[in-house]
């Protein structure tokens, strides 16, 4: 009786997940995916949980605020957001790759004045989200640049990258001014939200100072650091504090900056060390534009990872140091557009991320180190076109599909259990060449006190139409007992969780009127693929079917009954 209800429930199941009838018919090719609830393999590191972006200003806009209030509903009080320019003088008014808080100026007699107004509306702002700061101590405050003019940039779109590089990215011109800024800042962060909430933050020196984004040496930067931490320790002994935020793994500048931390001078106190709670640097894809149709760089990404991981581990003494890549994209310029970035806004984002995600896991496996983090540097910006090809996590208040894979990742916690695909990309081929033969279709499962929930992505490199996945999925080690598994579908591709499709189908307004825009609200939160449905178990495992689009990704939580 039991196995004619199981095939009759998956009949039923199959059914109502098939794809809607607007779908096109598609050729599909056969993947097999074999779940094993009972083979965990460790706690599943919940690495999404930090975002970021240039613009901090963005941040207490209307945009800003409800794209925090997402974020922060994701895992509350504990995602993270790290944030260019918190130190940059300014009125406070946003611009592409710009940000200002006028947090330190002088007086005409040269006396140090500090402002916390805007600062403390960041802040205040996140806070009120159950967002926290990872707080980046940067950038130069006009009034202590040795090379204050031109200070703000006018760089846009399309215009040489190298010229944001103004008067922010200087040395200060007296470093014991420097470091008592940071002091009374972390000071007044402890009087305002409390020593235990300050304590839950991080904080870290300036950002990619092995390119451009610092004007000084190397022995300048280690100098900033040392003036900055001293800075922070002094305000709170207990403080998290790392670095160095490197563009990409960053080579040689990395491991100086590490054997400076463990064993080298400190400037600003004379002692041996300086304090090294968490390391991080940046890892970017490299996407192409083939005339026709985007060329994903996932491998050029995935490679830094490997290769900063293995930086890392040359240091015996940060064998269980946390890791936080401080910016892990797909490209390097959120507010750069063009046709090299039109893959943006849709599924070609969105599937990226997911496989790009579980190999970073893999990588950290791979070298054994303590990957507690990978920051998308992705938020939204205020006041632009709808969809306008920046790489944002909404646009207009709209979620975009991306933001829903995040949103399928909060769901997964507990222990990573073993999930085997018969078409996942083996690591080291990506690493070599990509994904740019067969695609991959692969997954990502969690445990969780009986709760089982397995990520699969249809990944492809190559932008293009493709066959869909016909996926056979297995959970098998199902807890002895229970009979009944109840399972939801969360699904993003072009027809759900898909604001940017549902647009487009709209004949792509420039203003959508109030009835557009609640349609385009409705289509932008995760969706499910059709009913939630109960599956009978069959000695200890359940069985179904689905087809998977190319460059879609489904969540699939099952649950006893």
């Amino acid at each position: 009786m039991k196995n004619s209800l199981s095939v009759l429930v998956v009949s039923i199941l199959f059914s109502c997940f098939a794809a809607p009838v607007s779908m096109h018919a598609q050729e599909s090719f056969q993947v097999s995916i074999e779940v094993n609830a009972a083979s965990e393999e460790g706690d599943l590191r919940r690495i999404w949980r930090y975002f970021g972006a240039d613009e901090p200003n963005y941040a207490y806009m209307k945009d800003g605020r409800k794209l925090l209030n997402q974020l922060g509903q994701l895992a509350p009080d504990d995602v993270y957001f790290r944030t260019h320019n918190l130190m940059t003088s300014g009125p406070g008014a946003p611009a592409l790759k710009w940000g200002s808080t006028n947090l330190y100026s002088e007086d005409v007699d040269g006396n140090s004045v500090y402002d916390y107004r805007i600062v403390d509306l960041i802040f205040d702002t996140y806070r009120e989200n159950k967002v926290r700061p990872y707080v980046q101590l940067g950038f130069m405050p006009k009034a202590l640049s040795t090379h204050p003019e031109p200070y703000q940039h006018q760089w846009r779109p399309g215009m040489p990258y190298e010229e944001v590089y103004t008067g922010w990215a200087y040395p200060p011109k007296d470093y014991e001014k420097w470091s008592e800024l940071v002091y009374r800042w972390v000071e007044h962060c402890v009087e305002r939200y409390g020593r235990e909430e300050v304590e839950a933050w991080s904080w870290q020196t300036w950002n990619e100072s092995n390119i451009g984004y610092w004007r000084g040496t190397d022995d300048e930067f280690h100098k900033l650091h040392d003036y900055a931490i001293r800075g922070v320790l002094r305000a709170l002994p207990t403080a998290r504090v790392g670095g160095p935020d490197t563009a990409g793994d960053g080579g040689e500048f990395t491991r100086q900056f590490l054997r400076h931390c463990l064993e080298g001078r400190n400037y600003a106190t004379g002692e041996q060390g300086t304090k090294l709670d968490f390391v991080s640097f940046h890892a970017k894809g490299a996407p192409r534009w083939l005339g026709d149709h985007i060329r994903m760089g996932i491998s050029n990404q995935l490679s830094t990872i490997d290769r900063g991981f293995a930086i890392v581990a040359e240091f015996p003494q940060l064998k269980d140091t946390p890791i936080v890549i401080g910016e892990s994209d797909p490209e390097g310029c959120a507010a750069c557009q063009g046709d090299q970035f039109s893959y943006r806004n849709g599924t070609m984002y969105s599937s990226y991320t997911a496989a790009s995600f579980a190999r970073k896991l893999d990588l950290a496996a791979k070298h054994g180190v303590n990957l507690e983090g990978a920051l998308t540097w992705a938020f939204t910006f205020e006041d632009q076109p709808y969809f306008a090809g920046f790489r944002q996590l909404a646009s207009n208040g709209l979620a975009m599909p991306v933001l829903n894979v995040f949103r399928m990742m909060s769901q997964m916690q507990g222990q990573r259990i073993t999930a085997v695909s018969s078409h996942a990309v083996a690591l080291e081929d990506i690493l070599r060449d990509g994904v740019r033969d067969a695609p991959d279709v692969a997954a990502l499962a969690s445990s969780n006190e009986g709760k089982i929930a397995v990520l699969i992505w249809h990944y492809h490199d190559d932008d293009l139409p493709g066959e869909n996945a016909n996926v056979e999925l297995q959970v098998s080690g199902l807890p002895s007992g229970a009979e009944i598994m109840s399972i939801t579908h969360y699904r993003v591709d072009s027809f759900h969780s898909n604001a940017y499709d549902m647009w487009r189908r709209m004949g792509s307004p420039v203003a959508p009127n109030r009835s557009q825009y609640a349609q385009l609200e409705a289509a932008s939160q995760l969706a499910r693929y059709g009913s939630i449905q109960q599956l009978a178990i069959s000695g200890g495992s359940v069985q179904l079917s689905f087809e998977l689009p190319r460059q879609a990704v489904s969540l699939l939580v099952l649950e006893p009954r």
